[in-house]
């Protein structure tokens, strides 16, 4: 790649590096393929690992301009603290480890970076610290369809704050970019996930149903309610996988054999996956997980999905699976009995997910945010400015206007440099200086 579209990018993640989940596999994919191009890509994510923190801190001191010439052909990972998980049932979000803070700032600081994309940069977070120190061009990206209460009601003012210094803004689907507009007016592009594309597989006993069980709870019920509405014959094996070791309830009954609970200890995710002829996801909407269903689209398995937006958007209203009110178990029962007992039905839907899955890979993800970093840079000022117009302006005297203060509107951070000079234009003002008192 010429040096002068070869691009220093930065992927924040709020996550813990070593905890699996749908936005760190993201992150992960899309940096792969940015990499393989020829960018160099630096992952800045919370650790769980004290190794990797330490040495995360100690190369920032003593060689951080190293670190953008490792990252040449992979991407690096750099590990600024550890953060406490996000929990739903806390009252509060736990605030940000001021090391956490202070190595981010340490990095953005020293490192000269084209670009920083802050993953669900809501605070308080890595990514909102992320967005608070960079001095380099901003991306927010944005995956999760549903709202988070603390974020859209309590720190709304502050999020919005944060936001304003973002210069472009993505959303994972449709669902999320209508969600987050309601919050955060912008503009947000939707760039869909894309999945890990598997070979074919080839039928060699019963129709295996896997539920991928990380949604909310009530999901799983609704899911052994319809395995016992099933009929024994023809005969079907159903899967269960857990992110962690759950046992099988008591109330399996006559189930108990054909139904295998696996957790992440005995298999991955992906590897659940790639087993299934028919996949289940039963959220009613609290907890979705739309990332799991383009996986398991990529993995070549058909879904059936109670009717969120979300899901709808990914299995294009129905074409690419079958569908179900949310919490009906009846109509999950009766979908899954048909796809049992017409294996040519549930091998032409199985042909016509692997048709569409060459728009699922994660090549075309990365060429969407390419698309968007080069567009950003592209617009960059050059730093060296424009001696003419310098020279013209030098002659003429500086007025320091605070339209807070002398106008009888009321602007805020987010308010558009363009409205702001608008208002100093008609009042006959030749040169503004508009300064953020945010910033003092």
């Amino acid at each position: 790649m010429p040096a002068a579209q070869r691009l220093a990018i930065a992927q924040v993640t709020p996550f813990a590096w070593e905890v699996a989940g749908e936005v760190n596999h993201y992150v992960a994919r899309v940096s792969d393929e940015l990499a393989d191009r020829g960018h160099r890509v630096l992952i800045i994510a919370p650790s769980e690992s004290p190794e990797l923190v330490r040495a995360t801190r100690r190369a920032l001191r003593d060689r951080a301009g190293e670190l953008l010439d490792q990252a040449d052909g992979q991407p690096v990972v750099l590990g600024v603290g550890e953060v406490l998980p996000f929990s739903p049932a806390r009252r509060r979000a736990a605030s940000l480890p001021i090391d956490v803070a202070r190595t981010i700032e340490s990095a953005l600081t020293a490192l000269p970076l084209d670009v920083v994309n802050m993953h669900e940069p809501f605070a308080p977070s890595a990514s909102s610290a992320a967005l608070r120190h960079s001095r380099a061009l901003n991306v927010g990206s944005f995956h999760a369809p549903t709202e988070r209460l603390l974020s859209t009601q309590l720190t709304r003012p502050l999020s919005r704050l944060l936001f304003s210094r973002l210069d472009a803004r993505t959303a994972s689907y449709q669902a999320t970019r209508k969600l987050l507009q309601g919050f955060f007016p912008g503009d947000y592009r939707v760039i869909v996930p894309g999945a890990d594309i598997g070979p074919a597989r080839e039928p060699d006993g019963p129709p295996e149903l896997v539920m991928i069980a990380t949604e909310e709870r009530s999901a799983l019920r609704t899911f052994l309610r319809a395995l016992r509405l099933l009929p024994a014959t023809p005969a079907w094996h159903a899967t269960v996988w857990t992110d962690r070791p759950t046992a099988p309830p008591a109330t399996l009954g006559r189930l108990h054999d054909q139904v295998t609970f696996l957790d992440a200890e005995q298999c991955t995710q992906q590897e659940a996956l790639t087993r299934a002829d028919v996949l289940v996801m039963a959220s009613d909407g609290d907890r979705a997980m739309p990332g799991t269903l383009i996986s398991a689209l990529g993995a070549g398995a058909v879904p059936v999905a109670s009717r969120l937006a979300v899901y709808e958007e990914i299995l294009a209203d129905g074409q690419l699976g079958f569908m179900f009110e949310p919490g009906e178990s009846q109509t999950l029962a009766a979908h899954l009995t048909r796809l049992v007992a017409e294996p040519e039905l549930l091998a032409e839907r199985a042909e016509e997910i692997r048709a569409h899955a060459g728009d699922l890979d994660f090549g075309r993800v990365a060429d969407e945010f390419e698309t968007v970093y080069t567009g950003l840079v592209a617009r960059r000022h050059s730093p060296v400015g424009n001696g003419r117009v310098r020279k013209r302006l030098a002659s003429r005297g500086l007025v320091d206007v605070d339209l807070h203060m002398h106008t009888d509107h009321s602007y805020d951070c987010a308010t558009p440099v363009e409205v702001l000079l608008a208002e100093a234009r008609a009042r006959g003002l030749g040169a503004v200086a508009i300064t953020d008192h945010n910033e003092i």
